[in-house]
């Protein structure tokens, strides 16, 4: 059984997650704290309590993903004596979630990701106007379709401007997210839906993530990944905008600057562990989402969540 760890990007947050990690085990509580702290906020009166409204704010989602997956990493640790370094082939993590599986790593401590992590909510959602962008999802499209979609629809009818509009998120299974200017993205959407798509909805964003009008971020994620220490990960990261694993931290902040306009290759990634021979993806934090998309794009592999103290003491026996 050769394992890959995967962390959970942004959708996957709810009011309550987390708060049973926290009061089952003293290493998952002493995580929450840590990224209070680094925070100056109480983060995870927020992740308990809510209000929704206020946790799906960008800037908050990210750091709770990633504080809640790694209360899960670190519950793992104390009760099982489990060491990631040993039993774990690879790590990866869908967009935010990259940084929660390089935490994971041991590649940042839970404060500088948590900080980092803040920073590029904060900056993906200055990036543009509120109102101007938007991301919408291609359901029964693949890549290479939804590719052709974006570029159909990037030129302005009125001015004939090309206006952005990107592959965003390859998930695999058919499921594409594309992103860029809301009346570009609303014209691949027609495009899509007299294209045979089965399905073109916008989704229910704050920002358009993952395309070039997150340029401004990445300039900011840039300038605050140089000065953020990052050590080589005890296992190597599955790299989502190269679907390659990568280990060197010089490598690895580049990678992380390119993500924040870059597609995420998500299905490629998958791929990618599944040809290195892992046969075991364990989503570690909120949420079943990768959970889901495994068993699409590697039906042949096992699939597993590890979300709640639960999951940590069923996957502990197996070991």
């Amino acid at each position: 059984m050769a394992f890959a760890f995967v962390f959970p990007g942004q959708g996957s947050q709810a009011v309550g997650m987390g708060r049973d990690l926290a009061d089952a085990f003293p290493a998952a509580r002493h995580v929450f704290q840590e990224v209070d702290d680094a925070l100056s906020q109480k983060l995870s009166q927020l992740m308990w309590e809510g209000p929704q409204e206020e946790l799906t704010l960008t800037a908050n989602t990210q750091p709770a993903l990633m504080a809640h997956s790694l209360a899960v990493v670190r519950a793992l640790e104390a009760e099982g004596g489990f060491r990631l370094a040993d039993r774990v082939a690879l790590v990866a993590g869908h967009s935010l979630g990259e940084y929660s599986a390089l935490t994971a790593a041991g590649a940042f401590d839970v404060a500088t990701a948590a900080r980092l992590l803040r920073l590029r909510g904060e900056a993906m959602q200055k990036a543009t106007p509120p109102g101007t962008g938007a991301m919408a999802a291609l359901l029964g499209a693949e890549i290479d379709q939804a590719r052709a979609i974006c570029a159909k629809a990037a030129p302005n009818p009125e001015t004939g401007q090309a206006e952005v509009v990107e592959a965003a998120n390859d998930n695999g299974g058919g499921q594409v997210v594309i992103s860029g200017a809301k009346a570009a993205v609303e014209r691949a959407i027609e495009i899509a839906k007299a294209d045979g798509v089965k399905r073109a909805m916008l989704l229910p964003v704050s920002a358009p993530f993952h395309c070039a009008l997150m340029a401004p971020a990445a300039d900011a994620m840039a300038e605050a990944l140089a000065k953020a220490e990052l050590r080589a990960p005890v296992v190597p990261v599955v790299a989502n905008v190269t679907a390659a694993k990568a280990s060197d931290p010089v490598e690895i902040r580049d990678l992380l600057v390119k993500q924040v306009t870059g597609t995420v290759r998500w299905r490629e990634c998958v791929a990618a562990m599944a040809a290195m021979g892992c046969d075991t993806f364990v989503e570690i934090g909120a949420g079943k989402v990768l959970t889901g998309l495994m068993k699409r794009n590697a039906p042949e592999a096992t699939a597993l969540a590890i979300g709640t103290p639960a999951d940590v003491e069923a996957f502990l026996k197996t070991l």
